[in-house]
């Protein structure tokens, strides 16, 4: 096969460039003493887990309990943080079951969470780990104050099926030392109540190459690496060649001078700006701007000639990777130029 004989829109995904992503950023962890577990919601892929997972990673990041199922169905698996508040009997009654087959743990900010978790495991034969979800300025979820997380703390060590096991945060970037120092703060009252904080969990890819900026953490959580992105490029995080992901589409219309279309719109680029112009680098084209997305359209367009053909093809660095992996059911791994064979994406769709 050769780049012209897929059929696009293709989400394209340069192995050699991914794998060199993984390992390259567990060096870094390893040189820094950081313990790393990769979110998955990025790739969603149980074979590039489990390579993160070869290359050192004590474990995986994932955001919902299908993914998480997904991963552990689709392969070897040791060890499972689900960074999500868990509300329901339903979803309750699946991470009972999901834990009896792989050790894993939740977060929680409430105590409205932390009751519907112990009613689900207050039977089970081991407690469930729960790290309090803190908010250390990123404004999502997570307790607003120190001294609410070490109050939450206490409630789920009271709470029969479960366990306090740390502190979780996705924090703002670059943001290090207000961070450690919200994080000092409540790990201090809660070892003062007589209760150990085993685990300081933080993460987040704007910030990669300065998570030993925050000795504090016990663990980094990490997902937009493996394949990185346009948002990262401009963040100056990595470089073009370091994107391992790539949409392939077709030109399907000239129709002007300086204005192409695209068969990729949102259903496989997304509206995704997260502060950027247009929807996508084309590469090789830096002149181009993808300024207007449809459900199936994409429109370029440059302030000179677009120099674009009915029929020719274009690659695109996504803005944001982590959706883009679930927009289409497969993607085609590829070595360099050789394009090599299409995997379904396992936990696309994923979201209960």
């Amino acid at each position: 096969m050769t780049k012209l004989s897929v059929e696009t829109p293709a989400v394209l995904v340069d192995m050699d460039v991914a794998e060199r992503n993984i390992r390259t950023y567990q060096d870094y962890c390893d040189r820094h003493s950081l313990r790393l577990r990769p979110h998955i919601k990025t790739h969603k892929l149980p074979f590039l887990a489990e390579y993160q997972l070869a290359q050192g990673a004590i474990g995986i990041t994932c955001q919902k309990i299908s993914e998480a199922e997904a991963m552990v169905a689709g392969g070897d698996m040791r060890d499972i943080l689900i960074t999500y508040n868990i509300l329901g009997t339903a979803k309750i009654s699946r991470l009972r079951a999901l834990s009896q087959r792989i050790p894993l743990s939740v977060v929680a900010d409430s105590i409205a969470v932390v009751d519907g978790l112990s009613d689900g495991f207050k039977s089970a034969k081991k407690p469930l780990p729960v790290l309090v979800e803190c908010n250390t300025g990123a404004d999502r979820c997570g307790v607003s104050t120190p001294a609410a997380a070490a109050e939450l703390a206490a409630v789920l060590n009271a709470s029969p099926g479960l366990r306090f096991a740390g502190l979780m945060s996705y924090p703002p970037v670059s943001s290090a030392a207000k961070v450690a120092a919200w994080l000092s703060e409540a790990r201090d009252l809660i070892v003062a109540a007589g209760t150990k904080v085993p685990i300081i969990s933080s993460g987040g890819s704007p910030d990669m190459w300065r998570a030993h900026e925050m000795p504090l953490a016990t663990e980094y959580r990490i997902g937009t690496y493996v394949y990185n992105d346009r948002s990262l490029v401009a963040r100056e995080t990595c470089a073009f060649s370091d994107c391992a992901l790539s949409v392939l589409a077709t030109v399907v219309s000239v129709p002007s001078g300086n204005r192409a279309i695209i068969d990729a719109g949102s259903k496989v680029l997304t509206s995704d700006l997260l502060g950027l112009d247009g929807y996508g680098h084309v590469l090789g084209r830096p002149d181009i701007v993808i300024d207007q997305l449809s459900e199936e359209h994409g429109r370029l367009i440059c302030d000179g000639p677009v120099n674009l053909a009915v029929g020719q093809q274009v690659r695109i660095i996504p803005n944001h990777a982590c959706v883009v992996s679930n927009m289409l059911d497969e993607v085609i791994l590829m070595r360099g130029d050789r394009i090599e064979n299409p995997v379904c994406v396992a936990a696309r769709g994923k979201v209960w």
